[in-house]
């Protein structure tokens, strides 16, 4: 495929504000991966191409964030593992559960999580911190079963790993963020081995917009790091309804020939 400047035009600014995005709250790729579709390229070089760039602008918010001690290694390590080892069990479920079942789910269950979102006031600081060693324990099972959603489905991801730590851990908010990053970068980074291993990533693209998307994972991860819960929260509603948007257009295009010009 011949990749014109057109191509860079469009693709580039649409990941810098996935990579600002994405930073604060995850859900990043509901912007990137259709900027990329929308340039023209192929879906599974989008996919490929989308890692290396998301990769390069994870690294650097997680750095940032863990510069800021807002990464609590001993919750974040454990759940690394954990997030990998549910995304290779999730892979294997797509073989025999059709993703239609878990986009139904999550067209009932969005519109309550948002709600919980909007509603809670106490984002930024639990009320009841949790001991150690549960926010240890719930931290491996949020993460094995989330990394199972990202192997399985995906959208969002990044998003649900924060609203977890935070509500179900008692994780502060901005240290959620900052463990989220790592455990996505992890999962990111053996997806992209995979896409490199099959030539399916076109670099000149992907390491060009992978700078755009450094330089918005840097400014997102400030903006967070010194706004703290109140601007996560914000992003955090933003993202659930573009994920909500998203699932409904992936329900219902078949059924609507209207929407797809068939």
């Amino acid at each position: 495929m011949d990749l014109n400047i057109t191509v860079f035009f469009i693709v580039c600014p649409l990941v810098f504000i996935a990579g600002f995005v994405d930073a604060i709250v995850g859900g990043g790729g509901l912007i990137s991966l259709p900027a990329y579709l929308l340039a023209g390229i192929p879906m599974h070089f989008a996919l490929g191409t989308n890692k290396l760039s998301s990769c390069m602008g994870t690294a650097i918010a997680s750095w940032r964030y863990y510069k800021n001690k807002f990464v609590d290694l001993l919750l974040c390590l454990p759940s690394i593992a954990a997030a990998l080892a549910g995304s290779a069990l999730g892979t294997s479920l797509t073989l025999t559960v059709p993703e239609r079942y878990l986009q139904r789910l999550l067209l009932v269950l969005l519109p309550v999580i948002a709600f919980y979102v909007f509603k809670n006031k106490r984002f930024d600081a639990p009320a009841r911190p949790l001991s150690r060693i549960r926010s240890i324990l719930y931290s491996l099972i949020i993460s094995f079963v989330i990394g199972g959603y990202d192997g399985f489905f995906g959208p969002g991801a990044g998003t649900f790993y924060i609203l977890l730590y935070t509500a179900v851990a008692k994780i502060e908010a901005r240290t959620a963020s900052g463990n989220a990053k790592f455990v996505n970068l992890a999962s990111n980074l053996a997806a992209l081995t995979v896409f490199l291993t099959q030539h399916l990533v076109f670099l000149p693209l992907g390491f060009c917009a992978g700078a755009f998307s450094i330089l918005g994972g840097y400014l997102g991860s400030g903006l967070a790091i010194r706004r703290g819960a109140r601007v996560i929260r914000y992003f955090m509603l933003a993202v659930l309804i573009l994920l909500f948007v998203k699932i409904i257009w992936e329900t219902f295009k078949e059924s609507l020939p209207f929407l797809t010009g068939a």
